[in-house]
């Protein structure tokens, strides 16, 4: 239904989409391709972040086809709706990421406008910086971010910048240089945020962190960005994983929120997946040890959600797809969802055959 009520909007986006260097292709279509084309059988494709169940086969949860159903049995019909989207759907939105009693809900300071795709928020969030914010056009991104980040700011006209995030020596959260960076940003910029289980690293701030970094940004008078795309899917709990948006909103932050249902849908089914993708962790890790690894992987269990920073370098990323056919992004960045107890130790093993 969405598809085919914005479908006129997605055209004109795209027939001026073309005219603008988006630069080189997404590289989770290419590790795809790529995948498909390899005839190993033992192949495994970590790049795609998708449900997958214990066979790699896709996976729709059952709260989706239930949800599927009822829409069904509605018999809807085609009428237009308003060029915001559904009123219904919005307020439920805003009330899923903000809580039902929010106090900004309840004194009608939220407005909320529904896309079909993550990309067409991000450019209309840009678009409303510019008109009702007296903003720089300078974009701060977390240092490594969501790879379309790049493109799609970028050709919105901002200027790309970075802040220090992710700590390769440790695999973890650079709290120091965060701060540090934080505290250089001019007045006025726009500091984009990952509400949960950042991407591409899966490596959060504590609350602690967050309070910290809350109080330097509101000192520094930056306009908040926060990307929320995994909500209750980073913990498995809704309201933990939006802790970090209610927070800066109840310390006095003026917030742009994108929030996507892409990861999530499964809302109420997703308890089953995390665990099952913590399970597939720690197995990762234990035959990693059997293998004879010396390493410390223990980042690997710290970090969450679906995705996870390995610390592997791209020449051995190179390694295991030509000589293992285990796909991944250069980065070394892998889907948990790809992992399987029947795929694990072969993994382990190619891992280990690379880094040892």
């Amino acid at each position: 239904l969405e598809q085919i009520q914005y479908s006129f909007f997605i055209i004109i986006l795209s027939s001026w989409w073309t005219e603008v260097q988006m630069g080189p292709p997404d590289p989770i279509l290419g590790v795809t391709e790529a995948f498909k084309r390899d005839t190993n059988p033992k192949k495994m494709n970590l790049g795609v972040g998708a449900y997958r169940d214990d066979q790699g086969k896709p996976f729709v949860l059952n709260c989706v086809r239930k949800a599927e159903a009822q829409i069904a049995a509605k018999k809807l019909d085609k009428e237009y709706l308003p060029i915001g989207g559904l009123a219904e759907f919005s307020k439920a939105c805003a009330q899923l990421a903000l809580g039902p009693d929010n106090a900004v809900l309840k004194s009608g300071r939220v407005s909320t406008l529904k896309q079909t795709i993550l990309k067409g928020s991000l450019l209309i969030i840009k678009l409303l910086d510019a008109r009702f914010h007296n903003v720089s056009q300078d974009v701060y991104l977390p240092k490594p971010s969501w790879g379309n980040h790049t493109p799609i700011f970028r050709d919105a006209g901002m200027q790309l910048k970075a802040y220090s995030y992710y700590d390769p020596k440790t695999c973890g959260f650079d709290f120091k240089g965060a701060l540090d960076d934080i505290s250089k940003i001019p007045e006025k910029s726009v500091i984009v945020l990952h509400a949960c289980a950042h991407n591409p690293t899966g490596v959060d701030p504590r609350p602690e962190q967050w309070k910290e970094m809350a109080a330097l940004i509101k000192k520094r008078n930056l306009l908040v960005f926060f990307d929320m795309a995994y909500q209750g899917f980073a913990s498995g709990d809704i309201d933990r994983d939006a802790w970090a948006v209610r927070y800066f909103i109840e310390q006095g932050h003026n917030v742009l929120l994108s929030q996507s249902f892409a990861k999530n849908m499964g809302l109420y089914g997703c308890i089953y997946w995390i665990k099952n993708t913590v399970k597939m962790r720690e197995m990762l890790v234990s035959n990693l040890k059997k293998e004879g690894s010396t390493h410390n992987w223990q980042h690997v269990t710290d970090q969450i959600g679906m995705f996870c920073f390995t610390g592997l370098k791209p020449e051995q990323v190179e390694r295991l797809i030509k000589e293992f056919s285990i796909y991944m992004t250069k980065d070394g960045r892998i889907s948990v969802a790809g992992v399987t107890s029947a795929n694990v130790g072969y993994l382990a093993h190619a891992i280990h055959a690379v880094t040892k």
